[in-house]
């Protein structure tokens, strides 16, 4: 009798388990408003998780699908993509410090109950990425030859292929404004909002790639430059989306009544923070273009290796940065509301998730790389050197599935300074001297620079978690 009991018990529980499951998925996908420094932590992370990680797959999934297309055109213009996103980094990682920003000071407010605070802080944020976007479309047009030419391409490529530079240049403002308004959804917890921006954006621009790179029906055939076009035009509807939402709809965050005009404090608030974001990420990716300037002196089938390698990595680590960004959210919403030590387990069991989830997909990578880089190419020269990179990269997967976590938890609490330093150590004193010595002074060519990367990685992770672990992030104000 106790047995059976017991068994219907067993079985009511995972019913009603599964049931509850079932609708916080519903309730993440739908944006339903919670007071994430209330409800239970696990239920926090889950609600905040599923679309900042389903943002991120779609994210990936674009990022895989546009060099698909872009692979049919052949090794240089894969290089051509690789060498232009190395050098676009630089408006990434302004991007990505003034959201870290905005993402610290609209989640703090919330914190504390101050909607009102929160819309006037990503009033200026908007104002100030448009502002810096401008500045920087200027000199990108004119100079997209001379950049390449910089970063060792090819005559052909620069000759023939830059249109695609100038373009992403010219179009930079739809980067910017997408990183700074969806940080605003996720500071304000509103993160199914920031799915749909990036669903839209990513969804349009794989519509429209074959399209414009091939001609078909009664689009002109741009080659490459059509893949540059898809992205600004897919990127520039979200972004139209985001303001709409912003200015017109329902989130916790509303533009509506607010003047426009520029709060030089607030700006000068947001910059403070921001120029510890951009420096951080201005110091990560810049190694990443000296990374591709190194392994360009073997070839431009060894660079379409790498970027092709790169791309399928990303394809894996940006769900990653999804469960990262809900982290980060955490972090600032409960230091606003005075509970540290819940932002604290918030951050360790989301970097748990991580290290299993990336942990069991470096598996797949280190037994079957050339399986993965096939789909991209057939050029065996090309293949040889992709799986070469994702092979060896993946190695230290669990290293990032960690590192990721910590330095967005650091961000998320408003300091942007100690991951600055981190990456300093990481990837100026280690990576970038260790790629060169490998590759070029020991001979290892490219397979020394990507054994770097993980080297750097390993290095930034243990020195992220010792720093997160004393705990003065806790006590920054925001």
């Amino acid at each position: 009798m106790t047995k059976q009991i017991s068994s219907i018990l067993l079985r009511k529980l995972n019913k009603n388990t599964l049931s509850n499951i079932w609708n916080d998925f519903k309730d993440a996908l739908a944006g339903s408003s919670h007071d994430y420094t209330q409800i239970p932590l696990s239920r926090a992370v889950f609600l905040l998780a599923i679309p900042m990680v389903l943002e991120m797959i779609m994210e990936s999934v674009f990022a895989v699908v546009d060099i698909y297309f872009v692979g049919k055109l052949g090794a240089d213009a894969v290089a051509t993509v690789g060498i232009t996103e190395s050098v676009l980094t630089i408006i990434y990682a302004i991007a990505f410090g003034l959201s870290m920003a905005t993402t610290a000071l609209v989640s703090r407010r919330i914190g504390e109950k101050n909607e009102q605070e929160a819309s006037k802080e990503a009033l200026q944020a908007i104002i100030t990425g448009c502002v810096i976007s401008v500045l920087i479309a200027i000199p990108g047009v004119v100079f997209a030859k001379d950049l390449l030419r910089l970063m060792g391409a090819s005559t052909l490529i620069v000759d023939e292929l830059s249109t695609y530079t100038t373009i992403m240049f010219g179009g930079n403002l739809v980067i910017m404004l997408l990183f700074s308004n969806n940080a605003v959804f996720r500071g304000a917890g509103d993160a199914a909002i920031a799915m749909r921006v990036l669903w839209i954006a990513n969804g349009l621009n794989m519509v429209l790639d074959p399209l414009l790179i091939f001609g078909i029906g009664p689009f002109p055939e741009l080659g490459i430059a059509g893949a540059a076009v898809a992205t600004n035009i897919g990127r520039g509807i979200a972004v139209a989306y985001q303001l709409h939402v912003l200015w017109k709809g329902k989130g916790r965050i509303s533009l509506s009544g607010l003047k426009l005009t520029i709060e030089w404090l607030r700006i000068k608030h947001l910059l403070k923070i921001s120029l510890g974001g951009i420096a951080q990420s201005l110091i990560a990716t810049s190694s990443w273009i000296f990374l591709v300037r190194i392994i360009s002196n073997f070839g431009s089938e060894v660079v379409a290796g790498y970027t092709i390698g790169i791309r399928i990595i990303l394809f894996s680590l940006l769900p990653s940065w999804g469960l990262s960004n809900a982290a980060a959210t955490l972090v600032g919403q409960n230091l606003g509301a005075r509970e540290p030590k819940r932002a604290e387990k918030a951050v360790w069991g989301v970097a748990r998730i991580n290290l299993l989830f990336l942990g069991a997909l470096s598996i797949l990578f280190i037994v079957f790389p050339e399986w993965f880089v096939r789909l991209f190419t057939n050029d065996i020269a090309v293949i040889n050197s992709g799986k070469q990179c994702l092979r060896i990269v993946a190695y230290g997967f669990g290293f990032y599935g960690i590192g990721m976590v910590m330095t967005q938890a650091f961000n998320g609490a408003g300091d942007t300074r100690t991951p600055t330093r981190i990456n300093i150590v990481a990837f100026w004193m280690i990576e970038i001297p260790l790629a060169y010595t490998l590759a070029i002074q020991i001979g290892w060519k490219e397979d020394g620079a990507f054994y770097a990367i993980i080297i750097a990685e390993a290095a930034m992770t243990l020195l992220a978690a010792y720093l997160f672990k004393k705990g003065r992030w806790k006590k920054e104000a925001v």
